[in-house]
C-alpha cells in the first residue's frame, strides 16, 4: 500500500499557451465504438483524449454507437438489443450516440450512422480521428467516403475473430490507403503487425494518456475506499482490472493465488465471468476471489491505492496497450505485466522499472512475482516511485492531447491514397518532448484548407 501523503510528481507542460492558440484552430471528430458511462479501456480512451483537447481549445465532436436502451439498461453484450440515437454534451463536446438495432459478429447495425456521418462531414471538419478496430466505423466510413482527411489510432489488430478480420480487411485497407497518418499508442506495435507495416510511412507513436490528477492525489472518496478495502479484504490484495474476456488473461490470475497468500479483487464483467468464477470453485479460491462488476472513478482509484500490485496477465495483442496500467503506475501501484510479442503492454510498463513482465500464461510465474514483492520490500517501493515518475512523464493527458493536436497539424496528403484526396495545410506545432516537459516552438497561428 502506498500512502496518499506521498508528494505526487509534478508534468510541466510549458508552452500550454502556445498550444492553446493553435488547438482553436482545430476541429476533430472522434470515431468511437461506445462512449461513457459504457465501459472499456478505447471508450475511456476516447473521452480523456477529447476532453483534453477541448480544454485546450480545440472544438470537439464524438460519434459512437449507443450501448444504452431507453431504460438506461446496457445492450452491448445483447445481440438484438436496440437502442435508440440521442444528440448529448460531454461539457464542451458534441456527442451523438446513434441507436443500434442489432449486433452480428461484433458489427453493430445502426440505421442512423450514414446519413449522421455525412452531415458531420458537411458541417465543416479538419480530421475526423479513428479509434480503430472498429468495424461499424470502419464500413460507414467506407461507405460514405467523407471528404475530411482521417486519422487513425490503430489500438490493435483484430486477432481471434478471424471470420470477421477477413471479411471486413478489404474496406480495412480501403480507408488505411485514404488515411493522412496513422498513430500507434506504442512504439514496439508496428514489428507485429501485418495490417500497420503495409504504411509504414504513415505511422508514428501516439501513446495512450490519462487524466492524472486524481490517482497521483486521490480525493477524500478515494482515500476512505482504500481503506474500506484493507480493512475488509487485508494484505496483500492483488488487483485485476479489465472485460472478462479471453485476450485479459484472467484465467492466469485464478490459476496463481492458490500459490500465494492474499485476495484476488476483479473490477470488471463479461461473457467469460461464469467460466472463471468456476475455475476459481474447482481450485478452492472461490473465497478469496472477489468481483465487482462495476466501480465509480473513485472506488477504482481507492482500489489502486489500497492493492499490493496490479496483476495485468493478458495473452494477446487485441491488449495493445493497457491504460489501467497507466492508472495503477499513477497511483504506485506496481504492475505485473506479460510479455506479448508486439504489443505495448510491457513498453508501458518496463520490467523491473515500474514493475514486473512474465511470460503469457505463465501462473506460476505471475505467483512467483508477487512474492517478490512481498518477501522484497524495497523492491516494491522502489517500482512504485518510479512507476509514478513514469506515469508523469510520459503518459499525462494533456501532453497527449498535445501530440495529437501536433500530429493533426502535421498531417498532409496521402501519397498511397486512391484519387484526389481534400487536405488541410495546418502550421505545425514543434513539440520538443523530455522529461516532465513539452517544449512547443510555433509562430503564429496560421490555419489553411486547401481543397
Amino acid at each position: 500500500m502506498v500512502s496518499t501523503a506521498h508528494e505526487a510528481p509534478k508534468t510541466t507542460l510549458n508552452g500550454h499557451g502556445l498550444v492553446r492558440a493553435q488547438a482553436k484552430s482545430v476541429r476533430v471528430c472522434h470515431l468511437g465504438k461506445y462512449y461513457p458511462p459504457a465501459p472499456g479501456g478505447i471508450e475511456h480512451h476516447v473521452q480523456t483524449l477529447a476532453r483534453a483537447q477541448a480544454s485546450l481549445g480545440a472544438t470537439v465532436n464524438v460519434l459512437c454507437v449507443n450501448h444504452a436502451d431507453r431504460h438506461g439498461r446496457d445492450m452491448t453484450w445483447r445481440r438484438y438489443g436496440s437502442t435508440p440515437t440521442v444528440h448529448e454534451r460531454d461539457g464542451d463536446i458534441r456527442l451523438t450516440r446513434v441507436g443500434r438495432s442489432a449486433c452480428i459478429a461484433k458489427f453493430d447495425l445502426c440505421p442512423d450512422l450514414l446519413g449522421e456521418l455525412a452531415r458531420i462531414d458537411e458541417e465543416g471538419l479538419d480530421v475526423f480521428h479513428l479509434h480503430a478496430p472498429n468495424p461499424t466505423m470502419l464500413l460507414a466510413l467506407a461507405a460514405v467516403r467523407p471528404s475530411t482527411p482521417i486519422f487513425i489510432t490503430h489500438h490493435s489488430d483484430i486477432i481471434r475473430q478471424r471470420y470477421l478480420k477477413y471479411l471486413i480487411r478489404p474496406f480495412e485497407h480501403m480507408v488505411y490507403r485514404r488515411a493522412a497518418q496513422i498513430g500507434q499508442t506504442s512504439p514496439e506495435y508496428l514489428a507485429g503487425s501485418d495490417m500497420l507495416r503495409h504504411y509504414e510511412s504513415r505511422v508514428q507513436s501516439l501513446p495512450l494518456g490519462v487524466d492524472l490528477s486524481g490517482y497521483l492525489k486521490p480525493n477524500l472518496a478515494a482515500q476512505r475506499h482504500a481503506r474500506l478495502l484493507r480493512e475488509k479484504h487485508g494484505q496483500p490484495l492483488w488487483l485485476a482490472v479489465g472485460r472478462c474476456v479471453y485476450y485479459k488473461g484472467l484465467h492466469t490470475a485464478v490459476r496463481a493465488l492458490p500459490l500465494v497468500p492474499g485476495t484476488l479483487l476483479i473490477i470488471g464483467n463479461g461473457p467469460l465471468e461464469g467460466e472463471l468464477r468456476k475455475l476459481s470453485v474447482q481450485l478452492g479460491v472461490a473465497d478469496r476471489v472477489k468481483w465487482i462488476s462495476y466501480a465509480s472513478e473513485d472506488e477504482l482509484c481507492g482500489a489502486y491505492h489500497a492493492a499490493t500490485a496490479l496483476w495485468f496477465p493478458s495473452t494477446a495483442r487485441s491488449e495493445g496497450f493497457g491504460l489501467v496500467q497507466v492508472e495503477a503506475m499513477a497511483s504506485g501501484c506496481p504492475v505485473i505485466n506479460t510479455d506479448i510479442a508486439g504489443s505495448g503492454v510491457p513498453w508501458v510498463s518496463p520490467h523491473e522499472e515500474t514493475g514486473l513482465t512474465i511470460e503469457v500464461d505463465d501462473f506460476q510465474g505471475l505467483a512467483k512475482a508477487a512474492r517478490r514483492l512481498l518477501d522484497e520490500p524495497d523492491l516494491r517501493q522502489r517500482l512504485a516511485a518510479n512507476a509514478r515518475d513514469r506515469a508523469c512523464e510520459e503518459f499525462d493527458h494533456l501532453l497527449m492531447g498535445m501530440r495529437s493536436i501536433d500530429m493533426y497539424l502535421k498531417m498532409g496528403r496521402p501519397s498511397a491514397s486512391p484519387g484526389p484526396v481534400p487536405t488541410r495545410v495546418l502550421q505545425p506545432v514543434n513539440l520538443q518532448v523530455g522529461a516532465n516537459k513539452v517544449t512547443p516552438s510555433v509562430p503564429e497561428p496560421h490555419l489553411t484548407l486547401a481543397r
